[in-house]
């Protein structure tokens, strides 16, 4: 019975909610209408808020008060989540107004919009890339903002995003073995070139290594010469690049069986 009630209840409050959203929207009142608008977004009822905005914005078209209620609606969208819109909003009130005290603000929110839209590593990552693009663009156009300490983190962690991105699908390669290794070692080879910087290039570089020797295992016998040679010439490579890497010995130890199998295949 509780239970019942409670249900009963909101749904008495959500039909009270909604119909006095329906009188705001019909009243030919734009100075009501704006005051209502204004009360929900304080209220962070932002659904509510944006519906009125939306609804007046078009009486206030090129008064002083526009600015405003166009950046608060910008913001409605960001609140409910809507980050396609927000994003849109936000560059469209940086062109709109070019002049306001809130244009870095906003500028930087359009980046930040794309940033949250950012979706996990195995899917697509077209979006982390534009934000590491737009944030790139926005440090450069505001370099004595506060906020380009947390845009240098955004970008920082966007291209972890894509690292990880491009390692899961070289060790997919791997996993699966068989002549998939040549094209792990293609993708890990990539990983390297695309993140030099990365702390852990070095374990690419040895994946880089595992993948050619798997590969040269599985090879028919006039080509395993040939590929156990990449494997050396590919741990001198990096022998040069990581002379103190930890793994190091395990590189070695590639080097070494390759060359004793060449020498038995040599035979």
């Amino acid at each position: 019975m509780k239970f019942l009630l409670r249900i009963l209840l909101v749904a008495f409050l959500f039909s009270s909610c909604t119909s006095k959203l329906g009188k705001v929207l019909k009243s030919k009142d734009s100075e009501y209408k704006l005051k209502m608008a204004e009360q929900y977004y304080a209220q962070k009822k932002y659904s509510s808020a944006q519906q009125v905005f939306e609804d007046v914005m078009p009486f206030y078209r090129g008064s002083d008060k526009y600015e405003d209620m166009f950046y608060k609606y910008a913001y409605c969208s960001y609140y409910l989540k809507d980050y396609i819109n927000a994003e849109s909003l936000f560059k469209t009130f940086t062109e709109n107004f070019p002049n306001s005290t809130r244009i870095e603000e906003c500028d930087y929110m359009h980046c930040y919009c794309y940033y949250k839209q950012s979706p996990k590593p195995e899917l697509d990552q077209t979006p982390t890339s534009k934000t590491i693009s737009l944030m790139q663009a926005f440090i450069n156009t505001h370099p004595q903002s506060a906020r380009t300490k947390e845009a240098s983190e955004i970008i920082d962690a966007c291209r972890a995003k894509l690292e990880l991105k491009e390692y899961k699908s070289a060790m997919l390669y791997f996993d699966m073995g068989g002549y998939n290794y040549r094209a792990a070692a293609i993708s890990f080879t990539t990983l390297v070139e695309d993140f030099p910087d990365s702390e852990k290039s070095d374990e690419y570089m040895l994946m880089v290594i595992k993948s050619y020797y798997k590969f040269a295992q599985l090879s028919v016998i006039d080509k395993q010469v040939e590929r156990y040679e990449k494997v050396i010439s590919t741990c001198a490579d990096f022998s040069d690049r990581f002379p103190n890497s930890k793994m190091s010995q395990e590189v070695s130890d590639f080097k070494t069986l390759s060359e004793t199998n060449i020498k038995n295949l040599q035979k």
